[in-house]
This record gives structure tokens, C-alpha cells and sequence, in this order.
């Protein structure tokens, strides 16, 4: 019983992800995560780069990237942009 307890806990964080440090916000772009003044810039990196991930891509639209608590799916190219603009705005 415990075992099954741990493994929907787990399924569960898995398809939160990232959702879980946007609660309360209302970013729905990614430019909106690299913006977030509330979110450190290890948060911020953690979110794009999940969000970029296969994980979230849209089933039949691999070019679509979505994270639960979004209203819809991006392109990964805005994604990818994010983390660009991340990059240079904390010089990494």
C-alpha cells in the first residue's frame, strides 16, 4: 500500500514538473519566467529548461511545448529564446 502511495506521489510531481514553482503566477509565455522578479534564476532555468523538454511536447506537434497551468502551448523556438535571454540578462 505505502509502495503505491509513493509511486502516484510521484507520478504526480512528475506531471506538475515545474508547474509546482508557477503556482500563485500568472506567467504563460516563457519571456514571462525569464521577467518573474519572485523566481531565483536557478527556478527560472528550471522551468524553461523542463519546459523545453520532450516530456511537454504536444502529441502530434513535436514543435509544441506545454506546461501544465498554461492556457496553451508554445513554440520550443520561444522556449529556446527564454533561455537565451536568461543567459544573457545573468551573463552565463
Amino acid at each position: 500500500m505505502t509502495h503505491d502511495m509513493l509511486q502516484q506521489a510521484a507520478s504526480n510531481a512528475m506531471r506538475m514538473g515545474p508547474a509546482v514553482l508557477l503556482q500563485g503566477m500568472e506567467l504563460q509565455r516563457p519571456i514571462d519566467v525569464v521577467r518573474a522578479p519572485a523566481l531565483s534564476v536557478d527556478d527560472k532555468r528550471t522551468i524553461l529548461a523542463a519546459w523545453a523538454s520532450d516530456f511537454y511536447a504536444i502529441d502530434s506537434m513535436p514543435a509544441l511545448r506545454q506546461l501544465p497551468g498554461t492556457a496553451e502551448p508554445v513554440p520550443i523556438d520561444e522556449v529556446q529564446s527564454a533561455l537565451q535571454e536568461l543567459d544573457r540578462r545573468y551573463g552565463v
